[in-house]
């Protein structure tokens, strides 16, 4: 005879099912340790549900990625073209600031 066996995974206390990549913390116990939870999400990558009195109130999450910065120097490059000649004195007349 065998016998089949069905594993729902991890069951919280009150009943509810949580996933296994995630850890149930109270919002009291949150509250006293939240800069020492929020490295361990940093550091194992794995989030954490709070909860208060079984039900949750937020699940804190590892930051996603940061996308690669572009570099501002040069971004407007041929991005524009010159008109006229950049050496040459512009006549007084030319000058708004004068009229």
């Amino acid at each position: 005879m065998m016998t089949m066996v069905v594993d729902h995974g991890p069951l919280s206390c009150y009943g509810n099912a949580v996933k296994d990549d995630l850890e149930i913390v109270l919002i009291s116990e949150f509250k006293a340790k939240c800069l020492g939870i929020l490295r361990r999400v940093h550091e194992t990558g794995r989030p954490i549900v709070v909860t208060r009195g079984g039900e949750r109130v937020a699940e804190i999450h590892p930051p996603s990625p940061e996308e690669p910065r572009t570099a501002w120097l040069g971004s407007f490059a041929e991005r524009g073209h010159i008109v006229g000649d950049l050496v040459e004195p512009i006549a007084s007349g030319d000058w708004e600031a004068l009229r």
